[in-house]
């Protein structure tokens, strides 16, 4: 049950990250005015297919992904609290689990994004790749600390969770207002001339 719990939680804030960062970047949903009820709420609520995509992503890749990589530190290093433990702790989760989040991340975002060969996701992570490992190497640690000094162990992965969801909107925001202005270059300017 806790772990259907956690599942759910997660795809919950990757589909809230998705909606909250449509609201913030301001991305249009379209919708037409003869559309169905239901279909003009959810272009309001600026929620479309990629924020449905995201929640699946949350519920059957990342939390799955997050309970095994996170739990296991904790349990590699249970009862181990000095401060070179806590040091080593950190390495391991710089070195081996930012890597392993970032590409799943990346790969799946490519997907959700369209890509559909090898080539497309492949270069998609490639991309991405040190940017996000570098975002990750600073607040990993800076989370990391936290949740060792203040968290009990069975509330890190929502914790992480939370962290991912701020730092994920953040980068959704940059990513859709980049997106939008150039959609605006592209657009032809109506003048009467």
């Amino acid at each position: 049950m806790a772990n259907l719990l956690f599942l759910s939680y997660s795809g919950v804030l990757c589909f809230l990250q998705e909606v909250l960062a449509n609201h913030i970047a301001g991305v249009p949903i379209p919708s037409s005015k003869n559309a169905p009820a239901h279909e003009r709420a959810l272009a309001a609520a600026k929620v479309n297919a990629r924020a449905l995509n995201m929640a699946a992503y949350g519920f059957f890749i990342s939390a799955p992904m997050n309970h095994v990589l996170i739990g296991g530190l904790h349990k590699m290093f249970a009862g181990r609290t000095s401060g070179r433990d806590k040091l080593l702790q950190l390495l391991v989760s710089n070195l081996f689990i930012a890597p392993a989040q970032a590409s799943v991340y990346l790969a799946s975002m490519a997907v959700i994004g369209g890509a559909r060969s090898v080539d497309a996701i492949k270069a998609t992570v490639l991309k991405g790749f040190l940017p996000m490992l570098k975002i990750l190497w600073v607040s990993s640690p800076t989370a990391t600390l936290f949740a060792q000094n203040f968290l009990p162990a069975e509330l890190w992965v929502p914790f992480f969770n939370v962290v991912s969801l701020a730092i994920g909107t953040f980068f959704s925001v940059k990513v859709k207002k980049m997106q939008l202005a150039v959609a605006r270059k592209r657009k032809p300017e109506n003048r009467d001339d």
